[in-house]
């Protein structure tokens, strides 16, 4: 545990040292206020941006390996979540409903269709599926 401390704080320095590291040269003069940014003066803002992002990422790091600490030993208790109560069902929009006997009719000549043309095998040449009414072309 005295471990994950010590890594935290190292990272909260990190982060510490990369934000001055940031500013320095704004803070202590080296850069002219009328000038465009010099090489030293970016290579020193983004030297410290970088190390202030891996000591955040380290610092966040910590404090979640701390936090799974607590909660293994019992001392802290994480809140159970809530659970998203269930959308009520929106209702379809009311539609004719056709019964059973009304659908059997209108699809009766549809499936007669389909069985005469399975039926007489005007479809199939050398047994090959093709297209009716269309010429093979070779």
């Amino acid at each position: 545990m005295i471990r994950k401390f010590v890594g935290a704080v190292a990272a909260a320095l990190a982060v510490l040292a990369g934000l001055w590291l940031m500013i320095a040269p704004f803070a202590l003069g080296t850069q002219p206020e009328s000038a465009d940014w010099t090489n030293a003066t970016q290579s020193e803002f983004f030297t410290g941006l970088g190390v202030a992002v891996v000591g955040l990422a380290g610092a966040i790091s910590f404090a979640l390996a701390i936090h799974e600490e607590l909660v293994v030993r019992g001392l802290v208790v994480p809140k159970p979540r809530r659970a998203e109560p269930e959308p009520e069902p929106v209702p379809a929009p009311a539609a004719p409903q056709a019964s059973s006997a009304e659908l059997a009719t209108l699809l009766a000549p549809l499936v007669e269709a389909l069985r005469e043309d399975l039926n007489t095998g005007e479809h199939r040449r050398n047994g090959k599926p093709t297209l009716v009414g269309l010429e093979e072309t070779r």
